[in-house]
């Protein structure tokens, strides 16, 4: 088996036995990664002189008695995420350039138990976008189809999984940007509950709705992953101080007697009927493992893509008003004075989507129509998020496709934004109540994966995850590798 196609416990296991070394699996990586990147592009850079190096020193750590299951494992980060001594850009010219002197907190996380990272991967411009065409250096593909996007905003990372360009990523998830990619490329993708994992080092799009998450080729590398970021952190207020669990230790394969919920608004016309085919297929395996399966209501479904339209836009307009060619990143080399400086490093450094969602933000937050749109919107969120845990009285985890399509052709919705905004519809509630999702391959069509998602209450990562661990094992739903 080749190295790269590892899985993240599956090169653990070998590390552990001594089969191979974290330097050889590593340069294995990166020799896949100079191989099949030229037609991906998921990557803006990589470090690999940075990442031998690291490599080097997990196997000293190994040598000397260290265990962790991320110890010498190659994993790549999303380039929203805030890396010491590496140009972190969100995919914007207005940062290009900016190396931050701090890591984020997850970043860092993983760095302690000595995981290997290889670079930082392709995100719509500020993680604005849903088949990260939006990013100031050039889309990324899907590895399934050199012709369709990988989705976003973590498209990206997704694609770097997908093709066996790392072992595992990280993402970022405001309106399902973890697992919409996920479902496009056919891995795993989980947004974990708000405050389970830090934001701190997260570089800020919607501050209410941001969650770090990981992307992993099967659950339990999943599990692995955010066992070592989640937890409190003293720099972000937002992070929880409950306990962290084992969540490897929930992935038993048993579901007897779990209740599954079906949302009758996510099985709407306009889905593609393959995609609706396959999530009624696996909820069968559910059943023959057990699980009784019932529908439930979430009668403010339709209310949610205009409700996140709203609040992600106005805390965007507000997190992005920092980049003002004064104190870090672009600033416009013809500029005279302050406003000028002002107005020309934002009318060049920001992309169109950025711009349309500030404007778009900003206009919701001035005064006339603060009442009228913002306020409302935040009222229509509680009701969102009331649904779901009245839905989730009746059941234990709610089951509905990630995406109401496969992963479309490149350049076939950029001049429709509201068309690119639909691919989320399934996916951005969950951000708006603040719940665990993930999504995780559940067939193709037309050689295309199609994304399953699995929803839990608040802090209920271990039963989404003991649910979609079952139905993998049940169902044997591993896409493989792409053919590049």
């Amino acid at each position: 088996m080749d190295l790269h196609a590892l899985t993240i416990h599956e090169a653990g296991e070998w590390l552990a036995r001594g089969r191979t070394t974290s330097v050889a699996l590593t340069e294995a990586v990166l020799a896949r990664i100079s191989a099949v990147d030229g037609r991906v592009h998921a990557y803006l850079r990589t470090e690999p002189e940075a990442a031998l190096a690291q490599a080097a020193e997990a196997d000293r750590r190994r040598a000397a008695g260290e265990a962790h299951p991320l110890l010498g494992v190659p994993l790549a980060i999303k380039d929203v995420l805030c890396t010491a001594g590496v140009e972190t850009t969100c995919g914007s010219r207005i940062l290009k350039g900016f190396v931050p002197p701090y890591s984020a907190t997850a970043v860092d996380r993983l760095r302690a138990v000595g995981a290997v990272l290889l670079g930082k991967t392709n995100t719509d411009e500020f993680a604005m976008g849903s088949s990260t065409e939006n990013s100031a250096y050039g889309p990324t593909r899907n590895p399934w189809n050199l012709d369709r996007v990988p989705g976003g905003s973590s498209g990206g990372s997704a694609a770097a999984v997908a093709a066996d360009e790392c072992l595992g990523a990280l993402g970022s998830d405001t309106g399902g940007s973890v697992r919409q990619p996920a479902a496009f490329c056919g891995v795993v993708g989980l947004k974990p509950t708000y405050g389970r994992v830090s934001r701190y080092g997260l570089v800020a799009f919607a501050s209410s709705l941001d969650q770090i998450g990981p992307l992993t080729k099967d659950v339990t590398d999943c599990a692995l992953l955010l066992e070592a970021m989640a937890g409190h952190d003293p720099l972000d207020a937002t992070s929880s101080i409950r306990p962290v669990p084992a969540y490897h230790l929930a992935l038993q394969g048993e579901v007897r007697g779990l209740r599954i919920g079906v949302p009758r608004e996510y099985l709407v016309e306009g889905t593609q009927p393959e995609v609706t085919a396959a999530v009624e297929v696996a909820l069968d395996v559910w059943r023959g493992l057990g699980a009784d399966v019932i529908e439930v209501s979430l009668p403010h479904t339709e209310y949610a893509l205009p409700t996140f339209y709203l609040l992600a836009p106005a805390e965007a307009s507000s997190n992005l008003a920092r980049y003002d060619g004064v104190r870090y990143g672009y600033s416009h080399p013809e500029a005279q004075e302050m406003w000028d400086t002002f107005y020309r490093t934002r009318g060049a450094g920001f992309g169109a989507e950025v711009k349309r969602r500030i404007m778009l933000g900003t206009y919701a937050l001035s005064a006339g129509y603060y009442d009228a749109y913002y306020l409302k919107a935040q009222q229509v969120r509680t009701l969102i998020k009331q649904d779901f845990d009245r839905a989730l009285e009746r059941c234990d985890v709610v089951v509905a496709p990630t995406t109401p399509t496969t992963a479309f052709r490149l350049g076939e919705k950029t001049a429709d934004p509201l068309e690119m905004y639909l691919s989320d519809v399934f996916t951005l509630s969950l951000n708006l109540a603040g719940l665990p999702g993930v999504s995780i391959p559940c067939g193709a069509a037309d050689g295309l994966p199609i994304g399953l998602q699995v929803i839990g209450g608040a802090f209920a990562e271990e039963t989404v995850l003991r649910a979609a661990y079952a139905y993998e094992q049940a169902a044997g739903v591993r896409l493989g590798t792409p053919a590049l």
